[in-house]
């Protein structure tokens, strides 16, 4: 057991429901960076779009960073900002404070996304690969640039490219279940595109093995080994849930649904490698889709 205190941004998704208690577990003293005023104690209000006190989150053994608008709707102008501003004005204050702060972290684990390299066909990307073109893309470049001030001041910085989150609670799976589990469910598009996944226990245990692992840093594919295609997703989806899958969703139809979004999330193609989790011996629980597919219907 440790003593470490550890600073978390944006728990109240999927990732931070699963996040928190395994930080406990293993016995970190967790403080949560929240918007608007602190309700109870272990509690540091703060407004994303506002440059923090240095002394506010000074002490902490390490900072992980999950805040940001959810990119799931209709991307309006609006939104988009949300989108953007979200990420970076905040990823950008709370690395500035870090670097300013009297006692700096050991660690910061920022959030990103395999948006980052954009529509790829069927090129297998890994971190060493340059980054894509669309919305996504550039939100994500900035997203990881606006780390720049903890760098550069010592703090080592690692960015989560992570790919589409599968989670007992919330998140992508949940909106896929419903249409599957009436029958209705079928691929996005052609389904030949890529999806590149991870069960939220994997996540977790990377955010584990990151923070462990002092070589870890820079941008990490935080994917399962072993991406499947949307097709192969669907079939995969609806034979563990024993429903057809015979309904498929056309891109004009997808894109009249969900807009821009469409296209730079549902059927944009992404094979991406979790090389530097390889390299560095993290031993995924769930490489294989149905198997992570089983055991979250049964968590």
């Amino acid at each position: 057991m440790n003593s470490s205190r550890i600073l978390v941004s944006g728990v109240s998704g999927p990732i931070g429901a699963a996040l928190l208690p395994s930080l406990t577990a293993r016995g970190y003293k967790v403080v949560r960076l929240v918007r608007g005023a602190a309700s109870r104690e272990g509690q540091i209000p703060w407004d994303p779009a506002q440059p923090l006190a240095p002394n506010s989150v000074s002490g902490f053994d390490a900072v992980i960073h999950l805040a940001g608008e959810t990119v799931v709707g209709r991307w309006t102008a609006t939104k988009k900002v949300r989108i953007r501003d979200s990420r970076v004005l905040g990823t950008r204050n709370l690395s500035q404070a870090l670097a300013q702060s009297p006692q700096r972290p050991r660690v910061l684990i920022t959030a990103s996304a395999v948006g980052y390299y954009g529509d790829r066909g069927e090129e297998i990307v890994r971190e060493n690969s340059p980054p894509g073109t669309g919305f996504l893309s550039e939100v994500c470049r900035e997203w990881e640039a606006a780390t720049q001030p903890a760098a550069a001041a010592g703090i080592r910085t690692a960015h989560l490219r992570i790919g589409l989150v599968l989670s007992p609670v919330g998140g992508a799976l949940q909106k896929m279940l419903t249409p599957f589990n009436i029958g209705v469910g079928g691929n996005m598009g052609n389904g030949r595109q890529w999806w590149s996944w991870i069960d939220v226990q994997d996540l977790v245990g990377a955010i584990h093995h990151i923070l462990q692992n002092d070589r870890l840093q820079g941008p990490v594919n935080v994917v399962a080994p072993n991406p499947v295609t949307n097709a192969e997703f669907t079939k995969t989806l609806a034979g563990v849930l024993s429903r057809p899958a015979i309904f498929p969703m056309p891109a004009f139809a997808a894109r009249l649904v969900f807009g821009q979004m469409a296209d730079e999330l549902l059927l944009a193609s992404q094979r991406v490698e979790p090389a530097k989790l390889i390299a560095s011996g993290y031993a995924f629980q769930y490489s294989n889709l149905r198997q992570a597919l089983e055991s979250i219907l049964k968590r």
